[in-house]
């Protein structure tokens, strides 16, 4: 086999290698949900009436450090019914009702809590009929979330703070909308009203004043917290290059945690003093996160809870110092909530306008974001001005073809190279037939002497994998590439290719299994790469000319699975490349037999296997 052959399927085989690896260590969407299921399905079989505990312990004087206790008046009763549906936990409490452009839901007067939003921009599924997407639901229903502010008295003090179980009355605007802020108030019959005063923007940044009136003679110092909790485990994509679970940003350092890390370490899963900083709990598309003043010193916790025999996720944070109101006073803290679907743009523009540290990184870029993210803000761009994401695609990857041109006509022209040399190798190894080491040192003094390299072949096919990677995570992660449409049948880029050629694409009347759904572009993928294998003639060894044969269609199968946006990338590529080789072997004199080779590997052409007369 000469030596620009081997080059091929070697790079062919790096290839492979590197998607097997990432399939076993990244497994699909659906892979895990069997057990996803089973474990949401536990977690939500024994949800109770609760989410009352896991609020900061009462702080020594002076200090803010703190573990979970159950919070004064929390109602969790161990062994209770079943959690009750959503719908029917909302109508057990008045509330104040949220509407704004994108969101939509209440605030629970009960507990100040912030616990019902929908968003409204989004759906379940591509089908715009389907229901929104439900962020945050009470504590009681399925699938409880919420997020709560708060106060803590420090230890030996008593003063009667609001707890989860308070009613808080309303006072002047009932509905909160980006233009009438809602304030609660809550008097506690000892001299002190305790206000919560919420005001939204037009997405998903709330911003929470608390207030102390003072009314006593005495000066009154309480430490403000806040949390972010989840009760049971929710269902997840299980797939290890996104991060799904807890995370926060404190102390310039960010950390995350998935469902499982944090059971296993429990209430000291993680905690971390900070000045500002950020921390929640995050989904793949969307988050609920706590922002302190950002000049404020904390101890920020992430920590997994039991809750009436139930599996709760809690981010939390308590001020290190407290907030004083003097006698006849009133005091005040700020501190900010996200609620909502993680928009890269408008992230981007909290992090800048609000001075919120790395506050990016609630998107998971990756190790690689240096590549993740221009890449995605160029596919954005392109996206904006042509009003479709698979268009965008093809423009970005002609665009990065003529990025690594200089590199690939490099390459390409040494593979063409080669292939002028294939008669002297065929005569190198007629030369020393039974001596490997002088045809490789013979060849090796003729790569020199023709300024070409035997490993050009990688490149062509190398250069692709970072770029393939890279835009993996942009489809996979960002919520801009769900349910984006590309043209026809291919209503969602961030999905597989719903269509399969064992039910002739939707023809007959049943739905394959999965590992069949073969689709329209994974086979024009498989096609494509075909072909552009075929340039180059087949190995004499029949081993490897059936490699050759069956590498198309064995990759066919395995991107199938693959989000149909970057099956849409490899396929157009490899056309791209079709035309690039053939023009550089075209302008280095190198034969294109494209039809002949092709009859060759189909085993059409029989001259080859006739004796000459």
């Amino acid at each position: 086999m000469n030596s620009e052959i081997k080059n091929y399927i070697l790079a062919i085989a790096l290839s492979l290698g590197v998607i097997v690896l990432w399939q076993m260590y990244f497994p699909q969407p659906g892979q895990r949900q069997a057990q996803q299921q089973q474990q949401q399905q536990t977690a939500q079989g024994t949800t109770t009436q609760a989410g009352d505990t896991g609020v900061p312990q009462a702080p020594a004087a002076g200090t803010g450090a703190g573990v979970p206790q159950a919070a004064p008046g929390g109602s969790v009763v161990p062994g209770a019914a079943l959690a009750l549906p959503r719908e029917a936990v909302l109508e057990q409490n008045a509330r104040v009702k949220i509407d704004t452009p994108v969101l939509s839901g209440s605030i629970n007067l009960k507990g100040a809590r912030l616990d019902d939003l929908r968003l409204k921009k989004y759906h379940e599924t591509v089908d715009d009929s389907s229901p929104t997407i439900i962020l945050l639901s009470p504590a009681g229903s399925n699938g409880a979330f919420f997020t709560e502010q708060g106060w803590v008295a420090p230890t030996g003090q008593t003063i009667k703070l609001p707890s989860s179980d308070t009613v808080w009355s309303t006072s002047g605007n009932t509905t909160l909308t980006p233009t009438a802020p809602v304030t609660l108030k809550w008097d506690n019959g000892e001299d002190l009203l305790f206000e919560q005063t919420f005001s939204i923007d037009d997405n998903y940044m709330v911003t929470v004043r608390q207030d102390i009136t003072n009314n006593s003679s005495a000066a009154v110092n309480v430490f403000p917290y806040a949390r972010v909790q989840r009760v049971g485990i929710p269902q997840i994509t299980g797939i290890y290059v996104l991060h799904e679970g807890l995370l926060s940003v404190l102390d310039e350092t960010l950390e995350e945690l998935t469902y499982s890390d944090a059971q296993d370490n429990g209430t000291s899963a993680y905690s971390s003093k900070s000045t500002g900083g950020w921390l929640g709990i995050t989904d793949k598309y969307w988050a609920a996160t706590l922002i302190p003043d950002q000049k404020m010193n904390i101890t920020g916790s992430l920590r997994h809870l039991t809750i009436a025999n139930n599996d709760a996720f809690q981010a939390d944070y308590l001020a290190a110092q407290p907030v004083s109101a003097a006698p006849g006073a009133k005091a005040s803290i700020e501190s900010r909530v996200f609620a909502g679907a993680k928009k890269s743009y408008l992230i981007d523009s909290y992090q800048e306008k609000l001075g919120i540290n790395n506050f990016e990184l609630m998107i998971d870029w990756g190790w690689f974001y240096f590549i993740t993210k221009p890449l995605f803000k160029v596919l954005h761009y392109f996206n904006a001005m042509v009003g479709n994401f698979g268009v965008a695609i093809l423009i970005v990857t002609v665009l990065l073809k003529l990025l690594f041109f200089p590199l690939q006509n490099k390459s390409y022209a040494s593979m063409s190279k080669m292939k002028k040399l294939a008669p002297e190798m065929e005569k190198i190894k007629t030369r020393f037939p039974d001596d490997r080491a002088k045809q490789q040192q013979a060849m090796m003094e003729m790569y020199k002497n023709e300024q070409v390299s035997p490993l050009s072949g990688c490149w062509p096919i190398l250069i692709q994998i970072p770029v393939f990677f890279a835009l993996y995570k942009v489809i996979y992660v960002t919520i801009e590439m769900r349910h984006a449409p590309f043209i026809g049948w291919l209503r969602d880029l961030s999905a597989p290719d719903p269509t399969s050629i064992f039910n002739l694409f939707g023809l007959l009347p049943f739905t394959p299994p999965t590992f069949l759904l073969i689709g329209v572009l994974p086979i024009l993928m498989g096609i494509t790469m075909w072909i552009q294998m075929r340039l180059n003639p087949a190995p004499p060894d029949p081993i490897q000319a059936q490699i050759f044969n069956w590498m198309p269609l064995f990759f066919t199968f395995l991107l199938a699975s693959f989000p149909a946006g970057l099956v849409l990338y490899w396929t157009w590529n490899n056309f791209l490349s079709i035309l690039q080789q053939s023009y550089i072997m075209k302008k280095h004199g190198v034969e294109i037999n494209l039809l002949g080779n092709i009859k060759t590997s189909l085993g059409l052409d029989k001259k080859k296997d006739q004796p000459e007369k």
